[in-house]
């Protein structure tokens, strides 16, 4: 059928919207960010109500993000959808699992009335327990530039321009898969990033093994929930909450780097030190450290990294438990206690270590450490809150008070010992 001049010209702008969100893409540098942005445009781009993102992890498919407008659309301004986490096996009897395998697209017109000949059904559980309709959905595998599969991208319920409900037709999987393809570089490159800090945090952890890979997670995670609400409330630009939140996530990882340099007879001590302890004061110095790490700061991840590592122990009313202060870390030298400097308070400490500092606190009161046991997490938000104006940032603590659904639901995804829970029938 003979196109309109009208739908050449909408295509036309549509693949040109494409090309310059792969240009802004390639800029990410986190690969859990990346996967969220992806989702989101591609979304945007075939209008579609809802989607899912499923990530490789030890042989399965976990769920990494979840997005729905309708359901999103009944909650409050700025707060979000429930966090999700499980993980589903890479077999045919799903969907997901089934495009995993095959490396192939799946596109189905309606959810509820897939062929009987077809190895894979719709899981109804979601639908059931939320009163959400699914109808069509489009899966398709994320590949690497290198043709390595990463996961699965699933979109569901296309719309068209007055919202009725409508299959994925040929232009969407044209601008879906001309999408997914073209992004795979940035989605190698993102991959290659995070492989070296997963090394960098290896290596942290051999050193002191309670910067387990949970809980840089978890600081990680919390990090990116605290500050969405903060950014929120405070009306920040998308552009500057994009290139926020994609240093942030790599630097709350590396907040403590700087214990790489720690000797092992401080790092490793059984008990706490007590504020006027010699070795307290060795291990303070973590803050310069990690800070050397970093440098300069030629990037604005690497100044970020570099101002979180050394001020997320920072206090908010400059009193004496916080620290390092104004210290010139580049002149200081390892295995030496930190030199005096003046104290440094309130909007002076760089935003992102006042974001870290709760997130890190929070996570070191919900857990087990060698002199102290796992506090419970309301015991937890509360201390936190008491820390409001002297200890924490007051806004901080604000925006993370109002996240407190969605903490407690990444204590439950990032265990210290246990991996991610199995699947309770919410994958489709």
């Amino acid at each position: 059928m003979k196109r309109s001049k009208k739908s050449v010209v909408q295509k036309e702008q549509k693949l040109q919207k494409i090309f310059e969100l792969e240009k802004k893409l390639e800029e990410i540098q986190d690969i859990d960010v990346l996967l969220e942005r992806i989702l989101t445009e591609t979304r945007s781009i075939v209008r579609a109500d809802a989607g899912s993102i499923y990530e490789i992890e030890d042989g399965k498919l976990r769920i990494k993000y979840a997005q729905n407008d309708t359901q999103l659309k009944k909650l409050k301004p700025g707060e979000k959808l429930p966090y999700l986490s499980f993980s589903v096996p890479i077999n045919e009897k799903s969907i997901s699992g089934y495009v995993a395998l095959s490396g192939e697209p799946v596109n189905i017109q309606d959810a509820y009335r897939i062929p009987a000949d077809k190895p894979y059904v719709f899981n109804k559980a979601n639908d059931i327990e939320t009163g959400y309709h699914t109808k069509s959905i489009y899966t398709l595998p994320l590949k690497m530039q290198s043709g390595k599969l990463l996961g699965v991208m699933q979109l569901i319920n296309a719309q068209d321009e007055s919202g009725k409900l409508i299959g994925f037709d040929e232009d969407a999987e044209l601008y879906i898969t001309h999408f997914a393809s073209n992004v795979r570089q940035a989605l190698q490159n993102t991959y290659q990033t995070n492989l070296m800090v997963q090394r960098m945090l290896k290596m942290a952890e051999l050193r002191d093994p309670k910067e387990t890979y949970p809980h840089v997670m978890r600081v990680a995670e919390n990090s990116l929930e605290i500050y969405d609400r903060w950014a929120f409330d405070h009306n920040i630009p998308e552009h500057e909450k994009h290139c926020f939140r994609d240093c942030l996530k790599i630097a709350a990882k590396f907040h403590d780097i700087g214990k790489v340099g720690i000797p092992d007879a401080v790092l490793h001590s059984p008990k706490r030190y007590g504020p006027n302890d010699k070795n307290r004061a060795v291990l303070k110095s973590h803050t310069c450290i990690g800070a050397q790490i970093f440098g300069d700061g030629s990037s604005q991840l690497d100044s970020m990294c570099r101002d979180v590592a050394l001020h997320h122990h920072e206090a908010w009313d400059k009193s004496p438990s916080g620290y390092p202060g104004n210290v010139d870390y580049r002149t200081y030298k390892i295995g030496e206690p930190l030199p005096p400097a003046e104290a440094l308070g309130g909007d002076a400490i760089p935003l992102a270590a006042r974001i870290i500092s709760v997130a890190d606190v929070f996570d070191a009161l919900s857990h087990r450490r060698s002199y102290k046991d796992a506090w419970p997490p309301e015991k937890a938000f509360e201390e936190i809150e008491k820390g409001a104006g002297t200890q924490f940032d007051p806004e901080i603590v604000a925006a993370f008070l109002q996240v407190k659904s969605r903490i407690s639901a990444i204590l439950l995804a990032y265990p210290d010992e246990e991996s991610a829970p199995e699947n309770h029938g919410e994958s489709v």
